[in-house]
């Protein structure tokens, strides 16, 4: 028997081991938005928190997180920077399909959990292992600075974006 904390709520699950955070989450808790992408944690779309720390849940054996507390994006708006991310990513219209997003704001909380006004270098940096297949780099950097409170250039354009 395994016990986690999720979201804040200690869960127990009888699984195995070395199974994949990632499944735990998804099958035995129903959590669905933690994507699946990749499975070698290339892509950032399965990305979590375990103690404020981005993780790739697919390569994460459930069985090593011991008394680490596991956010998803389920959970993240449980935190301010979690919040004003969501907000921002609502208020600029980052989202086209949608698929990576859940990584993408799990990623951008723990930046500026660590650095509550990254600059464009530090986003580029941090954000580097989330892969969007719609381009949305250039809102997902404004929605980034417009949640830490920073000036935001002009993202209205809607074409492809590199």
């Amino acid at each position: 028997m395994i016990t986690l904390s999720v979201n804040g709520q200690p869960r127990q699950l009888k699984v195995p081991d070395e199974m994949p955070l990632l499944w735990v989450l998804r099958d035995e808790l129903d959590l669905k938005g933690t994507k699946f992408g990749c499975g070698v944690a290339q892509c950032g779309a399965c990305t979590v928190h375990i103690d404020g720390e981005p993780v790739r849940a697919c390569i994460t054996p459930v069985g090593g997180i011991g008394d680490g507390k596991v956010v998803t994006i389920e959970g993240i708006a449980g935190s301010r920077q979690g919040r004003a991310i969501q907000e921002a990513w609502l208020e600029l219209d980052v989202i086209q399909c949608g698929y990576c997003q859940a990584g993408q704001i799990m990623t951008a909380t723990a930046l500026l959990t660590q650095n509550p006004t990254p600059d464009d270098a530090a986003i580029d940096v941090a954000m580097e292992g989330n892969l969007c297949r719609c381009a949305t780099y250039k809102r997902i950097r404004a929605a980034i600075k417009s949640a830490s409170g920073q000036p935001v250039d002009d993202t209205r354009n809607r074409g492809t974006e590199a």
